[in-house]
């Protein structure tokens, strides 16, 4: 029987007990942090809460985090350049996951954030939950390693490093988001091999997409202006109208 795309792909590093996550809250809304910060201690998730974008910025500077939880707004700046600072700012791949929580229900701020640098977007009001499963679906991204995959992928002047999850162009570091990353070798491990939108969703987070989600082509447009020689014209990931992408065996070396 064929093996599910997705079950291939990515396993735990360990079999051991990890250490309880911890979360960095950027949200204004008291009562909220609140609930958040108890359900996930019910749950193994140490929650640091701050309410503005200076204190937030400042505890990254300080200490280390598995995730951020990011409202967009922020009572001294827009969430969305608190993700790009946030990005900008501290190296790869050191930099923590990001989930966006917002009231906002314009589409316009999840593809945006999404282009900042955003692993994921949940909007307000929502179930705790469904905030876990998301917060559990990104950790296991970050700590999960590509299984059956070699541990460097090189296409010419590209190289993936699966270990160090790093990529290269020319030898220069190539930012991505974790998501980002893992979607990059699911594509990649798969060279010549059209998968659909639904087959990348499934084989990275897991789940099937929602009608009209388009954030696969959003990712897969930063990770085109990051590994592309002109991200207009892609030579290593081909949109196959009406099907998905390809990852080209054209470059490979």
């Amino acid at each position: 029987m064929q093996t599910p795309l997705g079950s291939s792909v990515f396993m735990l590093l360990s079999d051991k007990k990890p250490a309880a996550p911890r979360l960095l809250m950027i949200e204004d809304d008291v009562r909220l942090a609140r609930m958040v910060i108890g359900f996930m201690a019910q749950n193994g998730i140490q929650v640091e809460h701050v309410e503005d974008a200076q204190s937030g910025l400042n505890a990254l500077r300080r200490h280390h985090y598995d995730l951020i939880l990011l409202d967009l707004m922020l009572p001294d700046a827009d969430g969305l350049d608190v993700c790009r600072r946030i990005r900008t700012d501290t190296p790869q791949p050191v930099c923590p996951a990001i989930i966006m929580v917002t009231a906002r229900g314009d589409p316009t701020d999840r593809i945006v954030g999404l282009e900042l640098g955003a692993d994921d977007y949940l909007p307000k009001p929502f179930e705790p939950r469904e905030l876990l499963a998301r917060v559990r679906a990104v950790l296991r991204r970050t700590a999960s390693s590509p299984a059956e995959v070699p541990p460097a992928l090189r296409f010419g002047r590209l190289e993936i490093d699966t270990g160090a999850r790093t990529v290269l162009l020319d030898r220069q570091p190539r930012a991505l988001t974790s998501f980002q990353f893992d979607l990059l070798v699911v594509l990649a491990s798969n060279a010549g091999r059209v998968l659909s939108r639904d087959q990348l969703r499934q084989a990275v987070r897991g789940e099937a997409l929602e009608a009209f989600d388009r954030s696969i082509d959003v990712h897969v447009g930063r990770i085109r202006n990051a590994i592309e020689d002109d991200p207009r014209f892609p030579a290593r990931i081909i949109t196959v109208r009406g099907v998905g992408y390809v990852f080209s065996r054209l470059l490979e070396s």
